[in-house]
């Protein structure tokens, strides 16, 4: 099984002691770094003034966890954006969504750039095809973003992008949905992403990342990319590549600690609370339902990697083949976090054609900021 590690010439492997408990994660987060800049970048990264709260009016978990987030984040008032809708399915219809995402519209401040939702019903806006709803928020729901199965979809014009103002630049609000339906799950998720910001800019901890050529053939198609950033150099973060495509090893990476990336291809993937999870982390897995919340379809949804101690995750609603546009790219991933941008900002950059797929986690955080 190949393996490259790579630590930063400049940073040397630094172990992050911080507690793993909500109230001591709530107290790193009061001390947090992150003044809005960053190396690399065209302005300042997203910040509490530039993203928008959505709540479903009415439900109880909506209304807490909104209130839990706009005190750790400091959003502003004129930020939280409460709608009605139906909460108790996984779908919306694309005539009630368009009604919704006008009436949305509507009433956002012009300097808002990105929202978060505070639900997890619905996550689908269906019509002729499926459309993740974070996806539809950006763009609209349009059959260019959620051609059937096979299909190349229309591509992002946010992928790879500098841009940190997206609407103002591109006329696109990127969204994430925070994924999960507990105000005291949802909390723990909040003060995680919190305590990430500066974590590895200022030196606390050196992230790990494990990138993951998995014996699932089809679901590994990531693997050339994958590669070739292992055998970079990045700071702050010593890179992996774990390749078992023969299956002679193990799929799995277990009991490491400070993993902060985590990306592999599997229908299910074991045992990933074992390792120790860093403040910022993003996971994925390339399959065909992790977005398809909650169940995930009889595959592993992506709401297990945050419960596992990831802070931000990404999957399909619906079935993309395995074109790997449709998927984050590592490279710009990890390209983009570490330049400063936010965990929205950097994953939402990663995705060519993101239409099929569901962003979830806290959006602000942001280990590189300086």
């Amino acid at each position: 099984m190949d393996k490259f590690a790579h630590p930063s010439p400049t940073t040397q492997p630094r172990r992050w002691t911080g507690a793993w408990p909500l109230g001591a994660l709530l107290a790193l987060a009061g001390c947090s770094a992150g003044d809005g800049s960053g190396a690399n970048n065209s302005g300042p990264a997203l910040g509490p003034a530039e993203l928008a709260v959505l709540v479903a009016e009415g439900d109880a978990n909506s209304e807490a966890i909104a209130r839990a987030y706009q005190r750790a984040r400091g959003v502003p008032d004129a930020n939280v954006i409460r709608v009605r809708l139906p909460t108790s399915g996984d779908e919306i219809s694309a005539t009630a969504f368009a009604t919704l995402k006008a009436a949305i519209d509507a009433r956002l401040p012009g300097t808002v750039q990105a929202t978060l939702l505070t639900w997890t019903s619905p996550s689908r806006v269906v019509g002729s095809c499926t459309m993740r709803i974070t996806s539809a928020m950006a763009f609209g729901f349009d059959v260019r973003w959620c051609a059937n199965a096979c299909a190349s979809t229309a591509a992002s014009p946010y992928f790879a992008s500098t841009s940190r103002r997206p609407f103002t630049d591109l006329a696109i609000r990127p969204s994430m949905m925070l994924g999960f339906t507990t105000p005291a799950e949802a909390q723990t998720l909040i003060a995680r992403g919190v305590a990430a910001d500066g974590l590895i800019a200022s030196g606390r901890a050196t992230g790990t990342a494990w990138l993951v050529r998995a014996s699932a053939v089809a679901r590994s198609v990531r693997w050339p990319d994958f590669r070739t950033l292992a055998s970079q150099q990045v700071s702050g973060l010593v890179m992996n590549y774990l390749d078992n495509s023969a299956g002679q090893g193990s799929d799995a990476v277990t009991n490491r600690d400070d993993v902060l990336v985590y990306l592999t291809g599997l229908i299910n993937v074991p045992q990933i609370a074992s390792n120790r999870w860093l403040p910022g982390a993003a996971a994925d897995h390339l399959t065909s339902y992790g977005g398809y919340l909650p169940s995930g379809n009889g595959q592993m949804p992506v709401t297990e990697w945050l419960r596992a101690g990831a802070t931000a995750s990404y999957g399909t609603v619906v079935e993309p083949c395995n074109i790997t546009d449709k998927f984050p790219r590592a490279s710009t991933l990890v390209s983009r976090y570490q330049s400063g941008d936010t965990l929205l900002e950097a994953y939402w950059k990663s995705v060519r054609t993101p239409g099929q797929g569901l962003f979830v986690g806290e959006p602000l955080a942001r280990p590189w900021a300086r």
